[in-house]
């Protein structure tokens, strides 16, 4: 993880332009020992390269690889801009986050600060604040609210269970694991019946215990019945705050819908998607999976790459991790996109829904499979 000090922010600054923006970076950079005076070459080739613009009203200029030898410390300087930056393509950059990194030390920089500053929230406040620390404490992520946890990591699939208390106890420890709750959650939810919500969805939770909010799921591999009711799927949540709630609004619509045999079909990405996002109709979708050989993964220019030629096509297109947290993620989003903390080797899939989805998901193959403009590794 990456250190930030309130004499890295400069809050209230004022450019003509992205080049000039770009060259107090440069020289902030420069007087605090992080790169020679010759790096802000580096960072304009770059920027003509491919934009830097991430989203959400932030932009990261950094050099080129062949000016990483200019870099002596890696470092970041941090300026707030209110009045806001054309930076290109209609998007206006209120905070320029200017990157020294030598080797691919940028690659954990760039997922910790893009996992941030995903937060549409937490961007505005970026722009807003007249405090430093304020600012450093929201890229530090010490401000955000505590992480809901929910991902794929925590639905089993297949479970081989043939009651209600089985599961029930397979969810409560997952959950006691990742310090979501406490024993005497696990003791209270194992002891009383959780709710049938029909279609052989059953929901449980407890108001003892809860320590953070998540969620996790069990299907068993077999559904079976239980005093009469069938049982296919046990959601469990540990409710610290309301971020649960918009996993039971998302399962309460396909409920309402009759369509609740969708998450008994689904793998675990899938059951996912459909618990933290709306997803069409399988009928009505494309899919396909690419895995990703860029040397240092979709760091910002594959990143940008990718998310070029998705923009494209008209369609809607999300992107998942397969082999990360399994969230899906909105692939016209450059910063959701880098976020995914895609790792060379890692299995992508894209779902695709609308006129162009086919075409779009083959000219994605085909980008993937080139390189992304940096050659296949």
């Amino acid at each position: 993880m990456f250190q930030l000090s309130q004499q890295d922010i400069h809050l209230g600054a004022a450019a003509g332009g992205k080049q000039d923006a770009i060259r107090q970076v440069a020289a902030a950079l420069t007087e605090a020992g992080c790169v020679s005076a010759a790096y802000v070459d580096g960072m304009l080739q770059r920027e003509l390269q491919t934009s830097t613009y991430l989203g959400n009203g932030i932009a990261i200029p950094h050099g080129t690889t062949d000016t990483r030898d200019l870099v002596l410390n890696t470092g970041v300087q941090v300026f707030q801009y209110p009045q806001g930056i054309e930076w290109g393509e209609g998007q206006t950059a209120y905070v320029v986050i200017g990157i020294a990194a030598r080797s691919d030390e940028h690659l954990a920089l760039l997922r910790q600060l893009t996992h941030v500053l995903s937060d549409d929230n937490v961007a505005q406040q970026l722009a807003q604040t007249t405090s430093a620390e304020e600012l450093r404490s929201l890229l530090m992520g010490e401000k955000q609210a505590a992480e809901f946890q929910f991902d794929v990591s925590l639905i089993a699939l297949d479970v081989s269970a043939d009651s209600l208390m089985t599961l029930q106890a397979l969810n409560a420890g997952r959950l006691q694991k990742i310090g979501a709750v406490d024993a005497n959650f696990v003791s209270d939810v194992i002891t009383r019946k959780p709710l049938n919500l029909g279609q052989g969805i059953w929901l449980s939770d407890s108001n003892e215990g809860n320590l953070g909010s998540a969620a996790t799921v069990s299907r068993p591999a077999q559904a079976f019945t239980e005093d009469g009711e069938p049982v296919a799927l046990l959601l469990t949540v540990a409710v610290a705050d309301a971020q649960p709630l918009t996993v039971l609004n998302y399962l309460s619509d396909l409920l309402l819908a009759q369509k609740a045999e969708r998450l008994l079909k689904a793998d675990a990405a899938g059951v996912l998607a459909l618990l933290t996002s709306e997803v069409a109709e399988q009928s009505e979708v494309l899919t396909a999976e690419y895995v990703i050989r860029n040397e240092h993964g979709l760091h910002a220019r594959p990143g940008t790459a990718l998310v070029n030629v998705i923009k494209q096509f008209n369609c809607d297109i999300t992107v998942t991790n397969l082999d990360g947290s399994g969230k899906p993620a909105n692939g016209r989003s450059l910063m959701k996109v880098v976020a995914l903390g895609v790792k060379k080797g890692h299995h992508l899939r894209f779902t695709a829904s609308g006129e162009d989805a086919e075409a779009a998901l083959t000219a994605i193959g085909e980008a993937i499979g080139s390189g992304l403009g940096e050659g296949v590794a």
